[in-house]
């Protein structure tokens, strides 16, 4: 639920409810959530958009004489955090980033795709709606509190408990996630052992981007008071399923969706095909944003329900969009390769972008694909028109030079910041030597 506060009413809540300390969070490039801790009486001039921090401390941000930014706080984004209270409350703010002179900054994540909204809504559509499926596992930790490679549980798909032995975290991170104002839709154990997910309900494109930021912060904590590490890397174990982030995507234009069309083709509107066509005429070009790490090509292999295949399909999962059955308002594209190791604010800029494309230029997508692609030979596959994505993460950033729409999206700061920090992952991760290498060859040579 979206709270609308006033300046007004935020002092009155933090006086009422003892908040002692404030963070001001924000995004960097890489996903990772960044704040500034201040204490409540800085509250007026952090409401007033004064407080400064430097920007070159930021990897991805801006050169040591560029460093001077501002941290304007979002104040709908004002929660209590519900763990915090011994010696006071901590609350926070998400904020967007800007220059000295007033200009949100470029290289800020969030500000960018609300870049990319404004053009959505040049277009005529009000509203971007985004339904995010963090998958997530949970590992033990050791004595001295470090993470294990020791899985929670044994459990699968839907398993319980005494199976699923991660189920009283998970309560515990929905009740935190309800008190924090998130609409749950379902919590359960996902088809790896120790594998989780909890859905919850769609918003527009910021607010879903945000909630995904405060999820994953709030799972990560609840987990460590269960003894446990949460992590959200994509593959941590070989041999089972990878953790992916499902992305149910539609566009609105005044509280109608556009995407339903009671008579067309499997109840498709016209907009929500060129939506689809976009998607995939730019997959493997938006890759590298939506699986932006080493790991993350662990997991977009055949054989574990990861998509790997550029396609549709309304009925199988084996394809990298698919149309769920719901229809009318829940009418919408599920797109199924985006993993939770992605910036969320990137990762919608550059699928709506990419969808965007394609109702522009009234793209055709190819027939759908109602087959199990696991199953095709290469000369099938190639017979269909399917092609594959990027097989690691240099093949990946290769696709994503060569595509405009994607790079127009993220913007040149963007652009050139994520493209040089991921030559540097890739090269490091080629030069090291794997503990694979020395099981096959140091005996053998």
């Amino acid at each position: 639920m979206t709270h609308f506060y006033t300046k007004e009413q935020i002092f009155q809540i933090t006086r009422e409810q003892n908040v002692r300390f404030i963070r001001l969070q924000f995004t960097d490039l890489f996903g990772t959530i960044k704040n500034v801790e201040i204490p409540i009486r800085q509250l007026p001039k952090a409401l007033e958009n004064k407080m400064m921090f430097d920007g070159s401390s930021i990897e991805g941000f801006v050169r040591i004489e560029e460093s001077d930014m501002y941290l304007y706080p979002d104040l709908d984004t004002f929660v209590i955090f519900p763990w915090t209270g011994e010696k006071g409350k901590v609350a926070r703010f998400i904020c967007d980033i800007y220059h000295p002179d007033g200009t949100p900054f470029e290289g800020d994540p969030r500000s960018n795709l609300k870049r990319l909204l404004k053009e959505m809504n040049d277009l005529g559509f009000t509203d971007f709606n985004v339904g995010p499926e963090p998958e997530f596992f949970l590992f033990k930790l050791n004595e001295k509190e470090e993470p294990t490679l020791e899985l929670n549980d044994h459990g699968g798909y839907f398993d319980l408990a005494p199976t699923d032995l991660g189920e009283n975290c998970r309560r515990d991170i929905v009740l935190e996630l309800e008190e924090m104002g998130f609409d749950v839709e379902a919590s359960h154990h996902e088809v790896a052992p120790g594998q989780h997910e909890i859905d919850f309900k769609y918003q527009n494109a910021v607010k879903s981007c945000d909630d995904i930021q405060t999820f994953k912060l709030i799972v990560k904590t609840i987990a460590r008071k269960h003894g446990l590490h949460a992590t959200f890397m994509p593959k941590p174990l070989f041999g089972i399923n990878g953790s992916g982030m499902h992305c149910n995507l539609s566009l609105f234009k005044n509280g109608e969706n556009t995407f339903f069309d009671k008579n067309g083709h499997l109840e498709l509107s016209e907009t929500a095909r060129q939506f689809i066509a976009g998607i995939l005429a730019h997959a493997p070009h938006f890759t590298a944003i939506t699986n932006p790490t080493v790991n993350s090509y662990k997991r977009l292999v055949p054989g574990y329900e990861a998509p790997c295949y550029v396609a549709w399909s309304a009925r199988n999962r084996s394809p990298l969009i698919r149309i769920p059955a719901s229809r009318g308002l829940s009418t919408r594209v599920e797109v199924r390769s985006v993993d939770p190791s992605a910036n969320p604010y990137l990762s919608m800029a550059v699928l709506l972008a990419a969808g965007l494309d394609g109702i522009k230029n009234k793209l055709i997508p190819p027939a759908p694909v109602d087959r199990n692609i696991y199953t095709m030979s290469k000369e099938e596959r190639s017979e269909n028109g399917i092609r594959d994505l990027p097989a690691t993460l240099t093949d990946a950033l290769d696709h994503l030079r060569k595509d405009e729409v994607i790079i127009q999206a993220l913007g040149t700061h963007l652009f050139e910041h994520f493209l040089e920090a991921k030559e540097i992952e890739w090269d490091l991760f080629r030069t090291a030597v794997h503990p694979w290498e020395r099981e096959q060859y140091l005996s053998q040579y």
